[in-house]
């Protein structure tokens, strides 16, 4: 087992989130939370000194399409299809101050 994290931690904090974890299910956690503490203790290890920091490693452009007006529904021909329309709206029935 690892001296970083212990079954015991493991248990008490399943606990806490109120999880339901079998021994096979402790074990297993415990070694994956000690991996990553594992790499997370090289990471701390690294000098990193002299680095700049920054926000976003690669250079980054709109990755968005343009803006391109195109034609839309004709008006009229949407409103004829529709159950019921008034004034060139859509009509639906209320849903507020109803009284029931």
């Amino acid at each position: 087992m690892s001296d970083r994290i212990t079954a015991a931690d493991v248990v008490k904090v399943a606990k806490l989130a109120r999880l339901d974890v079998t021994p096979e299910e402790i074990e297993r956690i415990t070694g994956q939370l000690d991996g990553m503490l594992e790499h997370f203790a090289d990471m701390d290890a690294l000098q990193l000194e002299h680095v700049a920091p920054m926000t976003q490693p690669y250079p980054l452009q709109n990755v968005f399409r343009d803006d391109v007006v195109e034609v839309g529904l004709d008006h009229d021909e949407v409103l004829a299809a529709a159950p019921q329309a008034e004034d060139g709206r859509f009509r639906v029935p209320p849903i507020i101050g109803l009284d029931s």
